[in-house]
């Protein structure tokens, strides 16, 4: 059974990623999501590089490449769109699929068991969501759900490949080669394909700095050190706290009502997350697998 401690620290990642629909649609300014995501990825990868001063070898930057688009340059690009476009319950509930798919993926990619109890919690987890958030004002829109849908993808593929590419670093040291790859990535289509940002106000300079610190830097690395610890089908789990947060945070923040029903989703999911975290023991989660050396 994954260790209790452990376990909480990777919750708090996807705790504070709850904040980023009411941070993306309250501070930024609205229609830049390449430009939101450079500015979340890169500023957070220099400052931990700094922190641990250790550059990858130049034969990992194949498989940073890859990582750092599966877990920063696609998926932000896509939750990016999906909260411009789609409102935040509805988003949240499409990329609640994720962690059935990061279920799928290890079995394929690590070898990690499948069991009727994972696939159980992912489902009725997906189901909890849709009570914590969705509601009547539900509005489709066919460019959001597609990009909602591609980042649960990638970033299923992400943790899934965080997992099975460990390099003999410490986690800061990974996380800070993954987000600088990610940045790096998506800067170059940034600049091509959006226009400047304007004057920011001091809105937008606290929604970016908490983006890029709390729900990069910070956030990221808890993540990658629970993928490491707990094994990806345990830790994907708790990614159904992001909407659980960020339905609470409209309630405190926004003054929005909280139903009967959402409060039994949310009930559902927090049964979710603690069935899910314990589906797959730590030590056979990545069975299988050798740790990648650098």
């Amino acid at each position: 059974m994954p260790d209790l401690s452990d376990t909480l620290l990777a919750a708090s990642a996807p705790a504070v990623w709850g904040s980023t629909y009411i941070v993306t649609s309250e501070l930024l300014p609205p229609g830049y999501p390449l430009t939101d995501a450079v500015l979340r990825a890169l500023p957070a990868g220099l400052l931990l590089l700094l922190v641990t001063r250790q550059l990858p070898p130049l034969r990992w930057l194949g498989r940073l490449a890859v990582l750092g688009a599966l877990n920063f340059s696609i998926f932000w690009t896509a939750l990016f769109v999906a909260a411009y476009r789609l409102p935040g319950g509805f988003a949240a509930t499409l990329t609640s699929i994720q962690p059935l798919i990061v279920l799928i993926l290890a079995r394929a990619l690590l070898g990690t068991p499948l069991t009727a109890r994972g696939i159980g919690a992912a489902f009725v987890g997906i189901g909890g969501v849709g009570l914590l958030v969705l509601g009547p004002d539900a509005d489709p829109d066919a460019v959001g759900i597609a990009a909602a849908l591609i980042g649960s993808v990638s970033m299923a593929s992400g943790v899934v490949l965080t997992r099975k590419w460990r390099p003999d670093v410490p986690a800061l040291t990974f996380t800070a080669w993954q987000l600088t790859a990610g940045g790096l990535l998506l800067l170059p289509a940034a600049l091509i394909f959006e226009p400047a940002l304007p004057a920011p106000s001091l809105a937008h300079v606290a929604g970016f700095l908490w983006l890029a610190i709390a729900g990069a830097a910070l956030s990221y690395f808890l993540w990658f050190r629970g993928i490491e610890r707990i094994g990806p089908a345990a830790v994907t789990g708790l990614g159904f706290l992001s909407p659980l947060t960020a339905v609470f945070l409209g309630w405190a923040i926004l003054g929005q009502a909280l139903t009967g029903l959402q409060l039994l989703g949310a009930a559902i999911v927090l049964g979710c997350v603690w069935i899910g975290s314990r589906a797959v023991p730590a030590s056979r989660a990545g069975s299988g697998t050798a740790r990648a050396s650098v």
